[in-house]
């Protein structure tokens, strides 16, 4: 392969309408929780792509495009004059220490899948240097089972949340179709949880959930409610494992249509049967005399509390959004880390009837969409940071995610095949890696599929692919029980 020649890219270098951040700026409130020993976020994003990388064309590219959004040419510099005690300070970039490209011989690797998912893994054991903007992409050019080769973009969280990030994707991504077209938005809704939302009742029931959440909320971050201790919760070893199950886009939309539901209310359902199939499975595991009587028999302890840090966007236009719009002053969906967190509990138990499971998250949704608790956690970390109190936060905030068992995250994908940077994608997989719970199931969607990505730490669930199975045998249990309500209604 040629040499390439380092690309540095001027402070000057960097224009156009997105370079609108001023110099010196502090890190938000949830931006400098990304930056605590106990919770160091990093976003992972793995792309396939369904030809080889030229790496001298990704290096060009990416001038004209990540690079001008200034998050991405700045430097965290630690300042106890600002709020927070950090701030972006924009810097120089050199290309080289930024766009990895390893030698690979396909000759002599065994297995591209194990090689491509290890490399994965091991970049979850290291950290970017603070000397340098603090992200990082790997072109493996590598076939694999579903890609010709595939780009790895690693990140600091708190350069910007999911939200932000797909919306850079997709401002520099084309449609399969029609080259000369963005990909479609997916429009999301703020669905209302009844129809009394906004009216006198639905005032005073969003009141009375935040009355009952908030005091759970503040139990948990002080430790006086934790999780059970089941075989998806213990002691951290970091090594983390990333794995992903696909579903048909196409089915999920027929179950949620079915029961007139959310595509989030069905992901969530899904997760909460292939949770309580895996965890049933572990329980029963005692049994050595008959696996398959201890997976049919129902082996969950009763009263198990098993909840999920369930990630909301706070911003006024909810989804994805035009990347002009979102660093437009004045914007209801500015760049950044603008979201939330609430417990979700998940009730593990084992269902005659699938779409208990369903009825069940979509419920459990609803009331909590008529509750301020993602708002208040955010309000919460707002307020420790203009008190001053840097050095509590990361204990209370520490605190609160040690106790759940799972992270979940949902953002929706382009709704069909995209190119990037004139490369066609065969899929999108983002991912996180830092946090302190042993599983985090994060859910997108790409075309007509929609990916369960999974990064757990081995050291608590060794057989992450058979979560995997668990998840998808759910999914398809929930969609023949829709199939025959639907004929059945019918």
């Amino acid at each position: 392969m040629e040499a390439l020649k380092p690309i540095l890219l001027k402070k000057s270098d960097v224009d156009g309408p997105i370079q609108n951040c001023e110099e010196g700026q502090p890190l938000s409130p949830i931006a400098r929780l990304c930056h605590q020993p106990d919770s160091c976020l990093y976003i992972i994003v793995m792309i396939g792509i369904k030809t080889k990388l030229d790496p001298k064309v990704i290096k060009a590219d990416l001038v004209q495009s990540l690079l001008k959004q200034p998050r991405f040419s700045s430097l965290l510099v630690e300042d106890e004059t600002v709020k927070g005690g950090m701030k972006w300070v924009q810097t120089e970039v050199n290309l080289d220490n930024h766009v990895i490209v390893p030698k690979l011989d396909p000759n002599n690797i065994n297995s591209p899948d194990k090689f491509v998912d290890d490399y994965i893994s091991n970049l979850s054991k290291t950290k970017i240097k603070r000397s340098m903007p603090m992200w990082d992409i790997h072109l493996l050019n590598l076939k694999t089972s579903d890609a010709e080769s595939v780009a790895v973009l690693r990140l600091h969280h708190s350069l910007g949340d999911g939200t932000s990030l797909m919306s850079l994707f997709l401002a520099y991504s084309r449609k399969i179709s029609n080259p000369n077209e963005r990909p479609t938005i997916p429009v999301v809704k703020k669905v209302n949880p009844s129809s009394s939302s906004g009216t006198f009742w639905g005032n005073i029931i969003k009141l009375w959930n935040t009355l009952v959440d908030v005091p759970m909320f503040l139990a948990t971050s002080l430790s006086l409610l934790n999780d059970t201790k089941t075989p998806l919760k213990g002691p951290l070893r970091q090594t983390r494992r990333f794995v992903r199950r696909s579903l048909s886009l196409d089915d999920v939309k027929l179950v949620k249509k079915t029961m007139n539901a959310t595509i989030n209310d069905v992901m969530l359902g899904v997760t909460q049967a292939g949770l309580s199939r895996y965890l049933n499975r572990k329980y029963g595991e005692c049994d050595k005399s008959d696996k398959g009587a201890s997976e049919r028999s129902n082996n969950l302890p009763h009263n198990i509390r098993l909840r999920a840090a369930l990630f909301m966007n706070l911003r006024k236009s909810p989804g994805s959004q035009e990347l002009d719009y979102m660093m437009k002053k004045g914007s209801k969906a500015r760049w950044g880390n603008e979201f939330g967190y609430l417990f979700y509990p998940f009730t593990m138990a084992i269902r005659d009837d699938p779409l208990d499971y369903l009825r069940e998250a979509k419920a459990t949704m609803d009331r909590k969409k008529a509750s301020l608790e993602a708002s208040f956690s955010y309000f919460l970390a707002k307020c420790f940071l203009k008190l001053g109190s840097v050095k509590v936060l990361p204990v209370f905030q520490t605190s609160l995610f040690n106790e759940t068992t799972v992270w979940f995250s949902n953002i929706p994908g382009p709704a069909e095949e995209i190119s990037f940077y004139g490369y066609p994608v065969a899929y999108i997989a983002p991912s996180c890696y830092g946090q302190p719970t042993g599983l985090l199931i994060h859910v997108v969607s790409y075309g007509n599929k929609i990916t369960f990505i999974l990064s757990i730490d081995e050291g608590i669930i060794p057989d992450p692919n058979q979560l995997c199975d668990d998840l998808e045998e759910s999914f398809n249990l929930i969609k023949t029980a829709a199939l025959a309500k639907g004929m059945f209604t019918n």
